[in-house]
């Protein structure tokens, strides 16, 4: 018989591209525990991000709605668009779950909790190591949170944030928690995110390994790159990272993200301990993913496979039906589907407000698919670009120039061709400018004006003093926000 509230995890890593786990990463990768919720669940093979920024993307995983709506465009405070209600762990909570967050929430302030019971966060971690008397402390290798630079952990493996994380994940599991209850368990690891400072031996597991290739795009080269995506890389020397560099950081990221994996085993062995793994459901994605020298360009916030697409699996509780172990989805799926797929597991409803869909509902062929997902960054008051995928073709518009790209993902999952200007492709990329336009101009955006896209004049920039400007470190040591990884 199918249990009647399963217990749920949800676990995230941060930064972790779609191609670096399942069928699309290196045959020589190892995510066994990744592979296994594979085998025994559905994988969805087409997951954005549809703000590609880690507070807009942990908002949606919230409140299960697009960023466009709940309004958080770019990095923020979550509780200006959250409060106690209306979030996952409040649903469930409603539901007769027990709610723990365990790991990077990234909410402001840090503790603010946002309908949870209970929350650990790194500063938990970093208050613990600073007390222990040890004179080896994590991150005294003077890299930031935001440089591609590798470098080794400055503690050993057992001692690493991601193992304190899953070793936290362990203890609620085993003793910490009601067990007369259902609980709801979200374990947040802060990587592959940058420092990329795996311990060993994670740090030399990939070192040897042929790396794969930067993506460069036929759209990169100039006169045709989208102005606000080059001032952006400009800025942060993005586009002078030197291709041994690139290597390197593939090489620690990997390391990284093969960490996370081997401690989620820890997780899935305390489930079993406690003889609660087989009827768990377990849902595994990323907050977005890292361009990490594609189009030489790193980090994320555009909407270009690097940096938006990301893994996502969802592993049902094995007595349920349907279980399709082994599914693989390409319909669109995205964040705010977290929320209604957590919340029909555990029996509940969702109103309106909630714009996500049900993913097992999806793969069952019980929900209708969306035709596509939206995905747009905005700061300062205007937008860096607005996008819609249907999960093969994707258009971006950057509104400063008037610049377009248009990709055919199954041909071209790389993004090397614009098809925009090809002249053989003028139908669909009618149609994906006007299904942008039309989603624009329904909700008013001053994007749109008579039916045609709005255009702003190209801001000229002194590349000199830019590059002047920019240092990509960024709150290393003390913070009082949840950022630090």
């Amino acid at each position: 018989m199918p249990v009647e509230k399963p217990n749920i995890i949800l676990v995230t890593t941060d930064q972790q591209r779609w191609d670096t786990c399942g069928p699309a990463a290196p045959g020589w990768m190892r995510t066994p525990h990744f592979d296994l919720l594979c085998r025994q669940g559905m994988r969805f093979d087409a997951a954005y991000a549809d703000c590609p920024i880690c507070v807009p993307a942990r908002v949606s995983i919230m409140n299960g709605q697009y960023s466009h709506t709940h309004g958080m465009a770019y990095n923020g405070s979550s509780s200006d668009v959250l409060g106690r209600e209306g979030t996952l762990p409040s649903r469930l909570r409603e539901l007769g779950y027990q709610t723990c967050a365990v790991g990077k929430m990234h909410f402001s302030p840090q503790r603010t909790r946002h309908g949870f019971d209970e929350m650990i966060l790194p500063d938990d971690y970093y208050r613990e190591m600073a007390r222990s008397g040890s004179r080896a402390q994590p991150m005294r290798h003077g890299l930031g949170q935001n440089e591609l630079d590798p470098a080794m952990a400055t503690v050993p493996e057992a001692e690493t944030l991601t193992s304190w994380i899953a070793e936290r994940c362990v203890d609620y599991i085993l003793d910490r928690r009601d067990p007369t209850v259902p609980f709801f368990l979200w374990c947040s690891f802060s990587k592959p995110h940058p420092p990329l400072d795996p311990p060993e031996p994670y740090y030399s597991m990939y070192r040897d390994c042929e790396m794969p290739a930067p993506a460069l795009g036929d759209w990169r080269e100039p006169g045709r790159v989208p102005p606000a995506f080059e001032a952006y890389q400009v800025a942060r020397e993005h586009d002078r990272l030197p291709a041994d560099l690139v290597r390197a950081a593939w090489a620690a990221y990997l390391g990284l993200v093969t960490q996370c994996d081997y401690n989620m085993g820890r997780i899935f062995q305390a489930l079993q301990d406690k003889g609660l793994f087989d009827e768990a459901l377990i849902v595994y994605t990323s907050d977005h993913g890292e361009m990490l020298g594609d189009h030489r360009a790193a980090a994320k916030v555009f909407f270009h496979e690097g940096a938006a697409h990301v893994p996502a699996v969802v592993r049902p509780p094995r007595s349920s039906e349907p279980r399709m172990p082994g599914a693989v989805v390409t319909d669109v799926v995205t964040h705010a589907d977290v929320l209604p797929t957590l919340v029909a597991a555990a029996g509940g409803e969702v109103g309106a407000e909630v714009e996500g869909l049900d993913m097992i509902g999806l793969a069952a062929g019980r929900v209708e698919p969306r035709r596509c997902l939206e995905a747009s960054v905005t700061t300062g008051g205007e937008a860096i670009y607005h996008a819609v995928t249907d999960g093969r073709w994707k258009y971006i518009w950057y509104p400063e120039g008037a610049r377009e790209l248009l990709f055919d993902l199954a041909s071209d999952p790389r993004e090397e061709n614009d098809l925009s200007s090809a002249g053989d492709h003028d139908a669909k990329l009618g149609e994906m400018r006007s299904e942008m336009t039309g989603r624009l101009e329904a909700r008013g955006s001053a994007l749109v004006d008579g039916g045609e896209l709005v255009t702003r004049p190209v801001v000229e920039i002194d590349e000199k003093e830019l590059r002047s400007r920019g240092w990509p470190g960024l709150h290393t040591e003390r913070c009082d926000l949840d950022v630090r990884h």
